[in-house]
């Protein structure tokens, strides 16, 4: 989406204002928060990398559809949360 120079001009004077100093009064106060989710929109940042696993680990994953780099993700971000497992964790030593 192409922004105007009038669009332009407001965004720099948008910018130039504290906080307090924006007008919200043609905002509508939002009065019920239980729909609200929280992170929806958030997307981590990814990055590119070659890893070597084991064909028949990378055979399960593939086993159950496309989408296995999404699941790896998502497994290692369970266990880095500490969601993964009930063992004791070890430290990964460099």
């Amino acid at each position: 989406m192409k922004v105007t120079k009038r669009q332009a001009k407001e965004i720099v004077a948008l910018k130039q204002l504290r906080d307090e100093e924006i007008d919200l009064t043609d905002i509508p106060p939002l009065k019920n928060w239980n729909e609200a989710v929280i992170g929806k929109f958030y997307r981590p940042r990814k990055k590119s990398l070659t890893i070597r696993i084991d064909a028949d680990v990378l055979a399960w994953l593939g086993m159950q559809g496309k989408g296995y780099q999404t699941r790896i993700n998502a497994l290692l971000r369970e266990a880095m949360d500490g969601r993964g497992s009930s063992r004791k964790r070890r430290s990964v030593q460099s």
